[in-house]
């Protein structure tokens, strides 16, 4: 059998890795503009890290209905949907915790060393605070919460920008990767998408490695291992448990999902890690397969998440 010919951009996007693949090599460059597209509007209306992005305009002054654009009412929609999803375990109003743990500017600017931090436990203000109706787009948040899309609002793009690169090529198969963050659309390549499992989505693809591979859907990452730093001599990291506004410290350091979109598969890895013990059954109740690795290196698969010796997926819709 002859080896579908794949063509490959490489580029950096959200503070992270972006990686487009594309089954019609010739189409790369309309593929690889559709998704710089998407992934220029969702940073324009969600980051967190830019003061004259939409959200940072609303998150500094609360207190007032405002009618958000299209695109950021799509990211809030989809934030508190997992919020709604996770029982509250994936919260978008973790801003505040985020920025007071050190987590203050894009992670390439953050310092890696640092004095030591002011911090108290507290449980943050709740997803339950936020007033947003997606029919009108109107939004309105409480003095004191700051929202946060960054997991969500990437997993989206990784969603939409597949969409619209599939849709330019005329339905030849794309992946789009946005910091391990993975959507398919169109057409899959033979054998489907292989996607090695790696907590680091910059580490370099080996020979050895467990991978698995998909026909459609998506597929997250969420670890405490790659996005560190220190206070104090604190290692800290940018997973928050909205039950005590610090950085988790469960049983597992890094969580994969399949899912029926990267969003949903997002969802679930970051609800994993958040929930701890209790994220085997909350994944199998949902019909979703994931890889869990724990503190020791120790690796659990739950539900249709293959041993490495076979590594057909079919995600699920969560």
């Amino acid at each position: 059998m002859t080896a579908t010919v794949l063509g490959i951009a490489d580029d950096r996007a959200l503070g992270g890795t972006l990686r487009v693949i594309v089954t019609r090599p010739r189409s790369l460059a309309d593929a690889k503009a559709a998704v710089d597209e998407v992934v220029s509007a969702i940073d324009g209306a969600a980051s967190r890290f830019r003061e004259d992005s939409e959200l940072s305009r609303i998150n500094a002054t609360p207190e007032r209905q405002v009618t958000v654009s299209p695109m950021l009412a799509q990211a809030i929609a989809a934030a508190l949907r997992g919020a709604d999803l996770s029982d509250g375990a994936v919260d978008p109003t973790v801003g505040t915790a985020v920025r007071l743990a050190g987590y203050d500017s894009d992670f390439a600017s953050v310092l890696k060393e640092g004095g030591p931090l002011r911090v108290h436990a507290e449980r943050i203000p709740g997803w339950r605070a936020i007033r947003f109706n997606a029919a009108t787009r109107q939004l309105w948040m409480p003095r004191g919460v700051e929202i946060d899309l960054g997991a969500t609002a990437k997993a989206l793009a990784s969603d939409l920008a597949a969409a619209a690169a599939s849709k330019v090529i005329e339905g030849g198969g794309v992946l789009v990767s946005l910091g391990g963050d993975i959507a398919v659309a169109g057409d899959p390549p033979a054998g489907g998408w292989s996607v090695q499992a790696s907590e680091d989505s910059s580490a370099p693809i080996e020979d050895g490695e467990e991978t698995v591979s998909i026909d459609a859907g998506g597929m997250a990452t969420s670890s405490t291992t790659v996005r560190r730093w220190t206070r104090g001599g604190v290692v800290l990291h940018h997973i928050i448990d909205p039950a005590t506004g610090q950085p988790v410290a469960g049983p597992w350091r890094t969580a994969t999902v399949a899912a029926g979109t990267c969003v949903d598969a997002n969802i679930a890895s970051t609800a994993s890690i958040v929930i701890g013990e209790g994220a085997v059954e909350w994944l199998k109740t949902r019909g979703l397969a994931a890889r869990l690795v724990d503190r020791e290196g120790q690796v659990t698969r739950v539900g249709a998440w293959p041993e490495p010796a076979s590594s057909k997926l079919a995600p699920n819709v969560l």
